[in-house]
């Protein structure tokens, strides 16, 4: 099985990729941006984003009319392992 196969079957892609592309990021990241980085939609990342939220792994933070994603430690240390955890397959 490819390399990457594995992981989807592991891991649901898109709720794994939102944390780790918020890891990897160097710049601040907002909504529409992370749903065109993974290629889904907006309303499916915000649905996720919310139960992220609720789960202690990220952070939103108003900035105007947008809302600013940034990971909590908690956040950082989950997307470290699943960026490892892919690393290692």
């Amino acid at each position: 099985m490819a390399k990457s196969g594995i992981f989807d079957v592991i891991f649901r892609e898109k709720p794994a990729m939102m944390l780790v592309s918020l890891l990897n990021s160097d710049e601040p990241v907002y909504g529409s941006a992370l749903a065109k980085i993974i290629d889904c939609t907006y309303s499916h990342l915000i649905k996720v984003l919310n139960h992220m939220k609720r789960a202690d792994l990220i952070l939103f933070e108003r900035q105007g009319r947008l809302k600013l994603l940034k990971l909590t430690d908690r956040g950082r240390e989950v997307a470290r392992c699943i960026a490892s955890i892919r690393n290692s397959l």
